[in-house]
């Protein structure tokens, strides 16, 4: 698209990171207070009111957090290369941007959801008045989203700032370790944009009714795409001929 639009992209790819991390911490903080605290959660944080103010929040420190990154150049010295941070020029400043981006946008948020999803794991294994299927699947789907969520932000964030890191220090210096943090850097991205579609998936998987649902949908996706005129089957000929020879009998017996 050109240098115009290398800028927007890549702040947008970090926008769109940051925001499903935030929702995420946000999803984990009212899970603790429903299964912790249910009688001091109970008829707070409710309505679309507080979910309509809650993720505006969530956008507004989002944004606050991504709007520095618009100040620096993505493109290179010949404006043929997008960089996925900045350029070699600006590494002094943006190197502290990014640990400070890290720190607010996923450390803490990690920390929040791994504290929230580890005392609802405790909670759940002490109480005995929850139903024993119903409590293993609770605990099954809490510690796959915490695995899951390390997984896919984790990595990225370590291989990010190792190869910033790399670029910033002197040129020549581990040149096949800077190869490889790039390399590693490049499938951290993937498994960073992946767990949007990830986390739907493992919802629907580890419900209890999954495969009904799984099968209605591809039910009423097969008659959607079904095309309007089919060809009849034999047995269908042969009824429709076999009926129109009794209509041709009961129209010559009237004459």
């Amino acid at each position: 698209f050109g240098p115009p639009w290398c800028r927007p992209t890549r702040s947008l790819f970090h926008l769109n990171l940051y925001a499903s991390i935030g929702f995420l911490s946000c999803i984990s903080i009212h899970r603790y207070l429903g299964i912790v605290h249910p009688l001091k959660a109970r008829g707070r944080c409710r309505g679309a009111a507080s979910s309509v103010w809650l993720s505006v929040a969530v956008w507004l420190w989002v944004i606050a957090q991504i709007a520095p990154d618009l100040a620096f150049s993505k493109a290179d010295g010949n404006r043929t290369q997008c960089h996925d941070t900045t350029g070699q020029e600006h590494l002094d400043v943006y190197l502290p941007y990014t640990f400070a981006v890290t720190v607010t946008g996923f450390v803490i948020p990690f920390l929040i959801i791994i504290g929230c999803y580890c005392h609802v794991v405790f909670v759940l294994c002490r109480n005995d008045s929850v139903d024993a299927s119903l409590r293993r699947r609770s605990i099954g789907l809490v510690i796959l989203v915490m695995v899951l969520f390390s997984i896919c932000f984790l990595p990225y964030h370590i291989f990010r700032n190792l190869n910033l890191f790399f670029r910033w220090r002197p040129q020549g210096s581990c040149t096949q370790a800077s190869k490889d943090v790039y390399v590693s850097y490049q499938v951290t991205r993937g498994l960073a944009s992946l767990n949007s579609a990830l986390n739907p998936l493992l919802y629907v998987i580890t419900s209890k009714d999954w495969r009904s649902r799984v099968r209605s949908i591809s039910q009423s996706a097969r008659q959607c795409l079904r095309p309007p005129f089919r060809s009849k089957t034999p047995g269908q000929a042969a009824e429709k001929k076999r009926n129109n020879i009794l209509c041709k009998g009961e129209a010559s017996n009237e004459l």
